[in-house]
């Protein structure tokens, strides 16, 4: 049922484990691929939340980010570079909400 509720969502699930599994990069190193073209193409808060499991899972961390945005700044630029931090940041804080939203109602069902 859950497929039938998030196809888009799911579509888009498939297509990145279909790039983690077919690429000859390492996942690391293919998600902090995935990081930078992020920034290059100024992508929304979502995209960047889409791939933040993904890049936790294979040991990204915020250094990692750090690193990937300083080295691709002089190719796309300061104001991408601005917007893609301003989007990890919005991207995160979403998932601190609805990390906080599925405890709440999880305590809810609970109690």
């Amino acid at each position: 049922m859950a497929e039938e509720e998030t196809p888009i969502l799911d579509a888009l699930a498939d297509l990145t484990a279909v790039s983690v599994e077919r690429s000859a990069l390492e996942p690391r190193e293919l998600m902090l691929a995935r990081i930078a073209a992020l920034a290059a193409v100024d992508a929304p808060a979502a995209s960047y939340f889409f791939n933040a499991s993904t890049a936790m899972d294979v040991g990204i961390t915020s250094e990692d980010i750090q690193g990937i945005l300083i080295a691709v700044a002089p190719i796309v630029g300061t104001p991408r570079i601005v917007a893609a931090t301003g989007n990890l940041a919005s991207a995160l804080g979403f998932a601190l909400e609805l990390t906080e939203a599925m405890a709440e109602a999880e305590s809810e069902s609970e109690g």
